[in-house]
């Protein structure tokens, strides 16, 4: 039984190191990953990695899930299409939305199916557990897009109770979403952490998913979710979080993270790239990302800020997490 493991151990070769953990000048740790870079003609310009077997992009779908809702007919704009596309941080403005659209929609909290939690931005869950409060669904940073769903499958007067299973109308609306948007099937269907159901494609496919979204017709649903992301970063993410910063730091920049270190930026002009860091090392994101929006040319002062991850000993910074390619 050799070559099962000799193949194994190739494919780990294969992916290569994209960043280092440097702690007092030492590498104690090394994050592997892939990552694609599109250019501005679709073209791909640059592949690290596997870029083109399946992935699940966790909650960087949700725009393609945002889409899906308003192809369905649900009248979303603004802050209200930002938020169906988030994974807010929990912040009072977040929670404040999601339950004003329930009610807007003849829903309430208790329709939702993701679980309770607590808020994901860790200041704002110190407020939260400080004032009291507990786990809740709304807090729950998928709360927009379960609001968006059911105010979808309300409309249409499909199930409400099963707005989650993978043969709901709904669902398979914004599979066919993400099929066209990705130009390639979806090959496996899971169920990502808040209960919806999650497609998987490949790195290149969620680079020109983005693509596809930035430079739709306007008034099309995936270019009024792109405009809704764009105009108020701070409801897909939080007032402390890189999606915010680059979308308010990059003009028209598109970008959603997705749990796993999974991350897609689609620029006006056309250019995209979508990467996975291979253990789900989210410190190893930013500095990643920063590496490749470079590559792309741009030079903009939020790049720093989302590259920067420093390692403190101490209390005192000495080291930090780089990017290696």
């Amino acid at each position: 039984m050799p070559q099962p493991a000799m193949a194994t151990a190739a494919a780990i070769v294969a992916t290569p190191v994209l960043a280092e953990v440097v702690r007092s000048g030492f590498v104690e740790g090394r994050h592997r990953g892939s990552l694609v870079l599109l250019a501005a003609d679709g073209s791909v310009e640059l592949a690290l990695g596997d870029v083109t077997s399946p992935v699940f992009p966790r909650s960087s779908n949700k725009p393609m899930q945002a889409a899906g809702v308003l192809r369905a007919g649900l009248d979303l704009a603004g802050e209200r299409l930002a938020l169906a596309a988030a994974s807010h941080s929990g912040e009072a403005f977040h929670r404040d939305l999601v339950r004003t659209m329930l009610d807007e929609h003849g829903l309430s909290p208790e329709h939702l199916q993701c679980p309770p939690s607590l808020p994901l931005d860790q200041e704002e869950q110190e407020a939260y557990l400080a004032a009291g409060a507990r786990r809740d669904r709304v807090a729950m940073n998928c709360s927009g897009k379960h609001t968006a769903m059911l105010a979808a499958a309300a409309l249409r007067n499909w199930p409400l109770d099963s707005y989650l299973a993978p043969d709901h109308p709904l669902q398979q609306l914004i599979r066919t979403v993400v099929e066209e948007a990705a130009g390639e099937p979806v090959a496996a269907v899971g169920t990502d952490g808040c209960g919806a159901p999650l497609m998987a494609i490949s790195l290149t496919g969620l680079a020109r998913a983005f693509r596809s979204f930035v430079l739709a017709a306007p008034g099309t649903p995936e270019r009024r979710v792109a405009d809704a992301m764009r105009a108020h970063p701070e409801y897909v993410a939080g007032t402390r979080r890189h999606d915010t910063w680059l979308m308010r730091g990059i003009p028209g920049a598109l970008s959603k993270v997705g749990a796993e270190a999974v991350q897609a930026v689609a620029l006006p002009d056309g250019r995209a790239l979508a990467l996975k860091i291979e253990d789900g090392g989210a410190r190893a994101l930013g500095p990643v990302l920063a590496r490749a929006l470079r590559l792309t040319g741009l030079t903009a002062p939020v790049i720093d800020r989302v590259g920067r991850m420093p390692l403190l000993g101490g209390g005192l910074e000495v080291g930090e997490v780089r990017a290696v390619f």
